[in-house]
């Protein structure tokens, strides 16, 4: 992930410091889902032309950057140093795949041994190989990317992780992400789980993305990636920029927008794992920002986790419900945190709301936990849920980045 997992309990102070006054405004005149549809429609209008977007794009990872440190701001940088067991996988990967690395964070969840795993824009394919051996001889990674570059290090380079890992569980395929239809291999409800690094915001048809990985994911899989969002909508002549898009910043979704166009696709409750600021490290790309009227545009860097869950509410409902952790996943005998607010200790009861109880209960991690409740009573809204800005790492949240913690569920 982008930043180190030191899981601390977090409770929420909602704000909406970030939001346009005009549109808290409009949030406090008109709460209605005219609203919400018109927001979609704003997120929208501001994608680029998206054949001119693909070759910028393609240009720039394929031939401007050469190596890691080709890049002009640390949007596509990971500052903190990986969990022992990756680190280890990480030495196993060859020095032409790592030094093409271009992500924000690593993003493979717990709990992945034997599992399919998607990886949506994959380059030279890091991600891949680690996930490689994480899901093991009875796994499957598959990886997907535009750049004919960065893929051709990736196969070139299958023969060397084959001898190293002892088995070979990759396949590796040219094409645009929201296009995924156009891959044969990638049949509907064929996938556990679907990773993306730093790539979505990338992509002009987010939309498209998001309904494939839904279409694509098992019932219980879920989409888990590290990406880069705005505190507001990115202006179009910052769009228009292609160092800018390149560097994984204006392609940024608002967050909002983020949120409520997942729950268009079908994701129902969006969970945010881990966030961090990113600071433009370039005085030129910042000045250019500065000088465009746009020096409070802010960026961070944050992974989410979404289910392909049918059974999940759009918000947070209170049933009287609570789980036990078992202290059974790996490297995790203390305590386990699902998202950046539920870390659940080892053998204390934990109080949930549905939705946090059916991601448990319908997916990979049922055998963890043990559960207790029904759905008998309905106590109402969840206590601690909100709408507003989620990033706690925001100044407004005090900076200080998200790590987990207990209480809330939105």
């Amino acid at each position: 992930l982008t930043t180190s997992v030191l899981f601390a309990a977090t409770k929420y102070q909602y704000t909406e410091a970030f939001t346009p006054s005009t549109l808290q405004s409009s949030r406090r005149n008109h709460q209605t889902a005219t609203a919400t549809t018109s927001s979609l429609f704003a997120s929208q209008d501001m994608f680029v032309d998206k054949t001119a977007t693909h070759s910028s794009v393609t240009t720039y990872y394929g031939e401007t950057l050469q190596k890691s440190s080709d890049l002009k701001t640390n949007a596509c940088c990971t500052a903190a140093s990986p969990f022992p067991h990756i680190a280890e996988a990480i030495k196993k990967v060859h020095p032409d795949v790592i030094s093409k690395y271009y992500g924000c964070g690593f993003c493979v969840p717990d709990e992945v041994e034997g599992m399919t795993i998607l990886d949506l824009g994959c380059g030279a394919g890091r991600d891949v190989y680690i996930a490689s051996q994480l899901v093991g001889p009875n796994g499957r990674v598959i990886g997907v990317d535009m750049t004919e570059e960065q893929l051709k290090v990736a196969k070139e380079t299958q023969p060397y992780h084959a001898e190293k890992f002892g088995f070979d569980n990759v396949e590796f395929h040219l094409g645009l992400i929201e296009k995924l239809d156009d891959i044969p291999s990638l049949k509907d409800g064929s996938v556990d789980i679907i990773i993306s690094n730093c790539v979505i915001n990338l992509c002009p048809d987010k939309e498209s993305v998001l309904k494939s990985c839904h279409r694509l994911l098992k019932p219980g899989g879920e989409l888990y990636f590290s990406d880069v969002y705005a505190n507001r909508r990115v202006p179009k002549e910052l769009q228009e920029d292609e160092v800018l898009w390149g560097e994984c910043l204006s392609g940024a979704l608002y967050w909002n927008d983020f949120q409520n166009l997942g729950k268009k696709c079908g994701f129902k409750d969006p969970r945010l794992v881990e966030d961090a600021p990113i600071t433009v490290e370039n005085k030129a790309v910042q000045q250019k920002m500065d000088d465009m009227g746009h020096s409070k545009l802010e960026f961070y860097s944050a992974t989410y986790r979404l289910f392909q869950l049918d059974c999940l509410e759009p918000h947070c409902e209170d049933y009287g419900q609570a789980v036990v952790y078992k202290g059974t996943i790996p490297r995790f005998e203390s305590g386990w945190a699902l998202d950046d607010h539920h870390y659940m200790e080892k053998g204390k009861v934990f109080p949930v709301c549905g939705n946090t109880f059916n991601m448990l209960k319908e997916t990979r991690f049922e055998k963890h936990f043990d559960f207790i409740g029904d759905w008998s009573t309905h106590y109402g809204i969840f206590e601690g849920c909100g709408t507003s800005m989620p990033f706690s790492s925001s100044a407004a949240n005090g900076g200080v980045s998200t790590k987990g913690g207990g209480g809330a569920c939105c």
